[in-house]
């Protein structure tokens, strides 16, 4: 008896310990960490990562909850983003973020409304990704304004007047971005003559010469970034005068490795520029520096990448839905959401009644050929 008493003592000391470590809540993260996305994917999940390190715990209710990211690789393509999507629900996430790509959140989307999971866009900027449903949420800003502000700035700051275009076909981002492009453009009195290439085009010299030929100024080509370093590389080749541009994607350590040493002028739009929150920054670079694995995933050195900065701020927009839920039952989460309001590095997040964030400027950056960095150059919107 006295065994058995004694053991019943020593089970119930270890309840306190397991109903500590039930206390997690899981945070899926739908990215590409493959696939022609795959450099932009990781550098969103490195935001992540670094405020889950911020910030491991948070109070829901009144329980602290150890929280866990849990990764599925949607590999870049939609083929593959449901089976993706497929294997977070089954793991029990709570809340959702990503993706890097319209397309690949487009493609999981009717995993997470079949399971009743919320998802945080976090650079899906194409308006498929919230239309027609009420679990996709972004923080980021929308095709239809990147489209008009990289317009404006290439019309009214640039000065040309003859633009092309080239985007991967059937890419719903690509695609998407060329069209708002096209029309904002063509409405301030320019001209626009554009190109499609097929999924897994190498050599760009075809493309490039059509738009030397057809005397365009600037070139817009809103593609992944394995696309983006070739485009580069052999429009130098090529000795191209036209100016680059680029949309979000181009926002990457890997343009200024491909651009670096050539006389390329390029120009991006993005979510953030280094120096917008000090703190943030000198926080993710200490962190960059002291993680080999980070740094790597960072393209080699500690330039912060806007996509860094908003998967970031997303991390702490989910732990604000999951305060305001009072719970980690995700249709809860779903519907605190809509009221969650968040002052973020990348700045002020509050959601419409679409599900998107009210974002009404954009940063201008070029690539600094010299140096192998950013310059900032205008915070640009759509007048």
């Amino acid at each position: 008896m006295k065994k058995i008493l004694a053991i019943i003592l020593a089970v119930m000391m270890l309840i306190p310990s397991f109903a500590m470590a039930e206390n997690i809540v899981k945070i899926g993260v739908f990215e590409p960490a493959s696939g022609d996305s795959g450099a932009g994917g990781k550098q969103e999940m490195l935001g992540m990562q670094y405020a889950n390190k911020v910030q491991p715990t948070v109070m829901i209710g009144d329980t602290e909850y150890t929280v866990q990211l849990v990764y599925a690789d949607n590999a870049s393509s939609t083929d593959k983003a449901p089976s993706a999507a497929s294997e977070l629900v089954n793991q029990g996430v709570s809340v959702v973020l990503g993706s890097y790509g319209s397309g690949v959140s487009i493609a999981g989307s009717p995993l997470f409304a079949e399971a009743g999971i919320p998802a945080i866009g976090v650079t899906c900027t194409n308006p498929q990704v919230t239309a027609g449903n009420t679990h996709y949420f972004r923080i980021c800003f929308l095709d239809p304004f990147q489209g008009t502000v990289l317009a404006n700035y290439a019309f009214k700051e640039l000065g040309v007047t003859n633009a092309y275009t080239l985007g991967e076909l059937g890419n719903d981002y690509d695609q998407g971005l060329i069209k708002y492009f096209t029309e904002a453009f063509t409405a301030l009195g320019g001209t626009v003559m554009g190109d499609n290439f097929p999924n897994g085009t190498a050599d760009f010299t075809p493309y490039i010469t059509n738009a030397q030929m057809y005397g365009a100024q600037v070139v817009f080509a809103p593609c992944s970034i394995a696309y983006d370093t070739l485009i580069i590389n052999q429009a130098a080749g090529q000795n191209a005068e036209f100016a680059l541009l680029g949309s979000d994607t181009w926002d990457s350590n890997m343009i200024l490795n491909a651009a670096a040493g050539t006389n390329l002028k390029i120009f991006v739009s993005t979510f953030y520029q280094e120096g917008g929150n000090p703190e943030f920054d000198n926080g993710f670079k200490a962190w960059l520096n002291d993680d080999a694995e980070a740094m790597t995933n960072n393209g080699g050195n500690d330039i912060i990448a806007a996509v860094s900065a908003m998967g970031y701020d997303a991390y702490f927009t989910a732990l604000e839905a999951l305060k305001a839920a009072g719970s980690t039952d995700s249709k809860a989460v779903n519907e605190a959401l809509w009221n969650v309001t968040y002052e973020g590095v990348s700045g002020k997040i509050a959601f419409d009644e679409i599900g998107d964030a009210a974002r009404d400027t954009a940063y201008i950056k070029t690539a600094n050929t010299t140096t192998g960095a950013w310059d900032f150059v205008a915070v640009q919107g759509v007048n």
